[in-house]
């Protein structure tokens, strides 16, 4: 049958209307051609010459309207629209406005939250998840559900305090593990290899490293992040605050940054040219564009008092060198900035520049970004088989075991079957507590008593608690009714984000409401020691549980993210062999006299502040960082060391003193060449033995500390880790570079790093060697 003219015509807008809501948003058509002759749209020229003009075509309001991070399309040179703010901290989210899942992709891989896929200790893991993430979001992009591939991620801050709510977003307590996070995932998600140096052309998303620097408080006690000014020595900086961001630049070769919301020592972070420029710019040789968090542009003048005016504010902090805002501040106040001359244009041609340069890298810019690299990748790369293995081996592999009385762990699977009671506020918690903060929608959604279930089909189950996790109220005697039925308890207690998120810190460590009654009441109760597992991304004090004999098992299970469920069970069964170590130094409760606005890292005796982190910190533990067991017990023997002593003669020596009867002789890192550094690296060979029957992945950290312990080293530093998979019974060999000028100097006062004479000890687990610095 014959279509009418008018119904051809319709169906034919209907399926133009379908293509252009399908297809990826994209600047410089070559079908069109008006826009193809401009050499902004040339691929074969460097970007640097397609961005000059480019800028040089925009009129003043055009480039305004381009520093905040919804910026409009700009129709009369094919430019469409974009949206610099999207979110992937753990799998690609539907947040800040560049993603969509409304259309053939409904839902992302969600991996667990990062302090758990920190736990894992295993960096090649942490790339694989980053490259997943960039390929999810390519895919996404591809089927016209974007208009954004900027993605506000990795959360590289320190979790200095362990009240921040927003602690559970990063990679733990330590810098050379936070940078190496930082590295693996930014490589990942940008599409460069684990080793780096392969990305030459596009980049499959772009990475934006956060919150520069020292961010680590959100609202605590009245003192919120937008007023808080963090009081800072050089050196905190120098060896704890700064490393990641450095290594994510260097090494990482992110191509984003986000200045933070606090001062540091008065400056607003993105109002502060010598961090933004001298520092990350000219220092680190940072290639890339600098956004603000969101709404910050505004403090400077409304919260902070640093500017005089609006107009000020928007000068400073496009004067200090950040590039784009996130927010509205610039369109309300920089063109009068403009007019009063209070804001260069160059400033804005140069923000402009990064601005576009960026977006050019991610072939946005190219014509049709389906028939160019990383167009090949479709909706069947989201929620991939491959994804979702890499979603439960994080899992797994991060879920840590800190207590396993008489070996009550694995649960016997015999016949005839156990029966289970599994109790507590976040047994039956919707799927999405499993995921934390900054999650997208899951690919799968199952709670940890469904995997349970899986295992255990006579499962009983109580939630124990009135009102979720906060335990306000408990129904106790219900719950040790249940308790007192089946053979094995499992209780399933912790946080939520109701107690610890973004905007939310905690004011004890404890666990909350009626939880620790619940557990002690329950545990009297049962056949057997019951099972504690504890979702919480942040440490709390369960000194009670620890050496309550009735709790025969503890588990940490962070947020595992969309297959934490499965992960869990597996390891309560005994179908994975936990080998999850600590990020984070848990403390007793009795830490919350610290102030969390103190910034120090380093103790002092005087006034008897303990310092922070297991570097620093003199007090009592209740878990120390790397802390972590098995169901196999490991053995460690330093194999070869390829140096004994290191002598240092390629610089002027220093002295310092360190009291009235000792002087220290010591180098100058910044004197000594990158080539002497490298001559002088140590190469380290570690021997391990799985003295189990299960086979077992299991992380070696290597420390270093000082022979003499001296005011203001740290008790101990980490300077590699690597993950061995063993089979019961066997050995195997784990390779470390110790690299003098990075791993065995400190920060002195003024922030210099040095070398200090004297013994230093490699450490693995309880074996040392030592290696003497000569000076």
């Amino acid at each position: 049958m014959a279509l009418s003219p008018l119904l051809y015509t319709i169906i034919s807008f209907l399926v133009l209307v379908q293509a252009q809501a399908t297809a990826p948003p994209f600047a410089c058509d070559w079908s069109n051609p008006s826009t193809r002759s401009y050499p902004f749209c040339n691929p074969k020229l460097p970007i640097s010459h397609r961005v000059r003009d480019l800028v040089s075509r925009l009129t003043l309001d055009e480039k305004l309207s381009q520093l905040v991070n919804k910026a409009p399309s700009i129709p009369r040179l094919g430019i469409p629209r974009y949206q610099w703010w999207s979110e992937a901290l753990h799998g690609v989210a539907g947040i800040g406005g560049g993603i969509f899942f409304n259309g053939t992709i409904t839902s992302a891989t969600s991996y667990p939250q990062v302090i758990l896929t920190a736990a894992t200790f295993d960096s090649h893991l942490w790339y694989q998840i980053g490259h997943a993430i960039g390929i999810e979001a390519r895919a996404i992009y591809n089927a016209g559900q974007s208009i954004g591939m900027t993605f506000w991620a990795p959360n590289i801050n320190i979790f200095r305090d362990p009240r921040w709510g927003r602690g559970q977003e990063t990679a733990g307590e330590d810098p050379l593990m936070t940078s190496r996070y930082a590295v693996s995932y930014v490589r990942g998600l940008q599409g460069d290899s684990f080793q780096g140096g392969t990305l030459k052309g596009h980049l499959q998303a772009s990475a934006c490293c956060k919150h520069f620097t020292a961010y680590d408080l959100d609202n605590w006690k009245g003192v919120n992040r937008f007023r808080f000014d963090a009081r800072v020595s050089l050196q905190d900086l120098a060896d704890t605050y700064q490393p990641p961001f450095k290594s994510c630049i260097e090494e990482g070769h992110a191509s984003g940054i986000m200045c933070a919301y606090n001062r540091v020592n008065g400056v607003p972070n993105c109002a502060d040219y010598n961090l933004l420029t001298n520092i990350a710019r000219k220092q680190w040789d940072f290639d890339g564009y600098i956004t603000s968090d969101c709404g910050a542009v505004g403090l400077l003048h409304d919260e902070q008092g640093y500017a005089k005016s609006p107009e000020d504010a928007v000068s400073d902090v496009l004067r200090a060198g950040m590039d784009v805002e996130c927010g509205s501040y610039l369109t309300e106040h920089a063109k009068s900035a403009v007019l009063k001359k209070k804001l260069p244009t160059s400033e804005i041609d140069r923000a402009l520049h990064n601005l576009f340069s960026i977006r050019m890298r991610l072939g946005l810019f190219d014509g049709d970004p389906t028939k160019l690299p990383f167009g090949f990748i479709g909706p069947n790369n989201v929620c991939s088989k491959e994804h979702q293995y890499l979603a439960l081996e994080a899992a797994r592999n991060g879920i840590v075991l800190l207590k396993n009385q008489h070996s009550l762990l694995p649960l016997p699977k015999t016949n005839p079957p156990i029966s289970l009671a599994v109790i507590g506020p976040n047994a039956n918690a919707s799927p999405l507590t499993l995921l934390g903060n900054y999650a997208g929608p899951p690919c799968n959604q199952l709670t940890l008593l469904q995997g349970f279930q899986h295992y255990v089909k006579d499962t009983l189950y109580h939630p124990g608690c009135d009102g979720g996790a906060k335990c306000a109220s408990a129904d106790i005697d219900q719950a040790v009714e249940v308790a007192r039925k089946a053979d094995y308890v499992v209780m399933v207690m912790g946080l939520d984000q109701n107690q610890e998120r973004e905007e939310r810190d905690r004011v004890h460590l404890d666990l909350p409401g009626k939880q620790l009654e619940l557990i002690n009441a329950v545990a009297k109760a049962s056949k057997r020691p019951v099972i504690l597992v504890l979702l919480c991304g942040g440490p709390v004090d369960i000194s009670s549980p620890k050496y309550n004999d009735k709790v025969g098992g503890i588990l940490w299970a962070g947020y595992p993210g969309e297959l934490g469920a499965i992960a869990l069970s597996q390891i309560i069964f005994g179908d994975h062999n936990p080998g999850g170590r600590l990020p984070i130094t848990w403390y007793p409760k009795d830490y919350i006299k610290v102030p969390m606005t103190d910034m120090r890292m380093r103790p002092d005796p005087s006034s008897g502040y303990p310092g922070r982190t297991y570097r620093f910190y003199t007090g009592p533990k209740v878990y120390e960082f790397g802390y972590g067991l098995s169901y196999s017990k490991y053995s460690y023997e330093f194999v070869s060391v390829t140096r004994d002593n290191l002598h240092f003669n390629h610089s002027s020596t220093h002295f310092m003193a360190q009291n009235s009867s000792e002087t220290i002789r010591y180098k100058l890192v910044s004197e000594l060449s990158e080539e002497a550094c490298k001559s002088m690296a140590v190469s380290v060979t570690v021997g391990v033995e799985n003295h189990g029957s299960m086979v077992g992945k299991h992380p070696v950290l290597l420390f270093l500390k000082h022979g003499r312990q001296r005011s203001g080293n740290p008790m101990k530093q980490l300077v590699g880790f690597e993950s061995v998979l063993l089979d019961g019974g066997k050995k195997g060999h784990v390779g470390f570079e110790v690299s003098p000028c990075e791993h065995m100097s400190r920060a002195n006062e003024e922030g210099s790093l040095v070398i200090e004479e004297g013994s230093h000890l490699l450490l693995v687990g309880d074996v040392e060697y030592p290696i003497d610095v000569i000076v």
